[in-house]
């Protein structure tokens, strides 16, 4: 309970400070519409021909969202010389995680529940389904989890925009081909069997090793 509570307060902080500057939300949204707008228009809109790339493009956008969301995980802190007062707060280095984690968590959430129905509509998609929405969901966590972690390596370097996408594709690429196949079978209007057995099984294993082992190696690398 000591751990919940302190990672609630964690994420509640950097969601009454989003929601005063609307930096990341507002940032990721302009970006994401950009990305569909072009998809939109620089793709071969005849019926049927966007049925195959759509998964990949919807999870294109999700993953360089999420990137652009979660480079701010620890840049306030830096700027604003709070990094010192949030390591030396009274709560353990997995609350300071954890609690990172859900904020950029609830920011991509709420990113991507708005652009989902935008896809939708410019791409002819039928995201109306409770297995795409648990994908999503099940994908966005195992993104917010390396991506804090991460966030939280690159930000204490001089060049933090560059070295977040270099460290964060390479480990969550098998949370996106994940995602990405059990999307397709999402959209698709067969049987799903695949995702309920084999695509959702993954993410849910690869979401609890990042669970586990990212806040481990949080502690060590912010000890002292």
């Amino acid at each position: 309970m000591e751990l919940l509570r302190g990672a609630l307060t964690v994420a509640w902080k950097d969601v009454r400070l989003e929601l005063r500057s609307r930096e990341v939300i507002a940032s990721a949204l302009v970006f994401g519409l950009i990305v569909v707008v072009v998809f939109n228009f620089g793709l071969n809109r005849s019926p049927g021909s966007l049925e195959p790339v759509a998964p990949g493009l919807l999870w294109v956008a999700y993953a360089f969202i999420g990137v652009l969301a979660m480079n701010r995980a620890f840049t306030r802190e830096l700027e604003n010389g709070g990094m010192d007062g949030l390591l030396l707060a009274p709560v353990s280095r997995d609350a300071v995680f954890l609690g990172k984690m859900l904020g950029s968590l609830a920011f991509m959430l709420v990113i991507e529940a708005i652009l989902l129905p935008v896809f939708a509509v410019m791409l002819d998609l039928p995201t109306l389904s409770p297995a795409l929405g648990l994908v999503i969901l099940l994908a966005t966590v195992g993104f917010a989890t390396v991506g804090t972690f991460f966030s939280g390596i690159a930000v204490q370097t001089r060049s933090r925009e560059i070295l977040l996408p270099i460290l964060f594709f390479p480990v969550v690429v098998p949370v996106i081909i994940a995602a990405v196949e059990a999307s397709a079978l999402a959209l698709q209007s067969g049987p799903m069997t695949g995702v309920w057995t084999r695509w959702l099984p993954l993410l849910i294993v690869f979401d609890a090793l990042y669970l586990v082992i990212c806040p481990w190696i949080f502690g060590y690398v912010f000890e002292g």
